[in-house]
């Protein structure tokens, strides 16, 4: 195994000074696991699952973040229970669009980036922090996001160090590393226009967490109305989006039983009102 003598002890590369980062250490040592290779120039990208709609939104104990479970091939589902919304850390979430291979392996290694950082400084990240070495991840993935291999994340987290109010922070990305900090609300992905349509309706920001998801989870299903590439709730195959916050206490993603309850409550309000509710006056 390399980085290791035949003894099983680890090779002398980790007992040298060097930076915090992860995903740098790779680059010098091992470069080959960054999996950031392009194609030959004329090879064209193979088709592969990309994933569609999520979105993340403010509310008065932090933040919420969201997705649903439909993964698409050109015209075909490629998977109807993708998980596109995970942790990065106790307090920080990232929710995933585009190609879904190499999006899920930028979150492993970007978990990874975060807890090598922890370790070796003593301290964690800072959420801009976090959100900066997101970007400079993403846009070593630009020439095959130029492939048509693009990863375009959301990051949403809590943070300790801003005013009371305030520490939900919400940050996207371009496919070439640009970060920018979002306030309120969302989205990304293919059903993204319809789901910021619905949240610039609905948010507001002193919801309660039961109603930050209903929100959520009507904006995701005016994003399924419109965009094929978009799941909305499977209630014949108990299907139903992931939703998870992070507050002062830390990262919850919702129990499947709370997520159906608020998905089926949404369903019948459909029934009486296609088009969704009102914004409040």
């Amino acid at each position: 195994m390399a980085g290791s003598d035949h003894e099983g002890r680890l090779g002398e590369e980790f007992f040298t000074p060097g930076t915090s980062s992860f995903t740098e250490f790779l680059a010098v040592h091992r470069p080959e696991l960054l999996g950031t290779r392009t194609l030959p120039q004329g090879v064209r990208a193979p088709e592969s699952p990309h994933g569609t709609t999520i979105l993340a939104l403010t509310y008065r104990d932090g933040v919420l973040i969201a997705g649903d479970r439909r993964a698409t091939m050109g015209n075909l589902i490629a998977q109807r229970d993708l998980e596109k919304v995970l942790p990065a850390d106790d307090h920080t979430a990232i929710a995933i669009a585009g190609t879904v291979g190499i999006a899920l392996e930028m979150v492993r290694l970007y978990q990874v980036e975060l807890a090598h950082f922890e370790k070796i400084e003593g301290i964690p990240m800072t959420l801009a922090a976090k959100a900066t070495r997101l970007a400079t991840m993403i846009r070593q993935n630009l020439g095959q996001a130029m492939q048509g291999l693009a990863v375009v994340p959301l990051l949403a987290g809590y943070d300790t160090t801003a005013p009371a109010g305030a520490r939900g922070r919400i940050f996207s990305f371009d496919a070439a590393g640009g970060r920018y900090e979002k306030f309120g609300f969302h989205a990304e992905g293919s059903g993204s226009p319809y789901a910021r349509g619905a949240l610039k309706k609905l948010h507001r920001p002193d919801m309660s967490r039961d109603e930050a998801a209903l929100v959520a989870l009507e904006a995701l299903y005016d994003a399924a109305e419109d965009d094929s590439a978009t799941g909305g709730p499977d209630v014949a195959r108990r299907i139903f989006p992931v939703v998870s916050v992070i507050t002062g206490d830390g990262y919850e993603r919702l129990a499947e039983t709370e997520t159906r309850r608020l998905s089926l409550a949404v369903v019948e309000r459909r029934q009486s009102r296609p088009d969704g509710p009102n914004a409040p006056v």
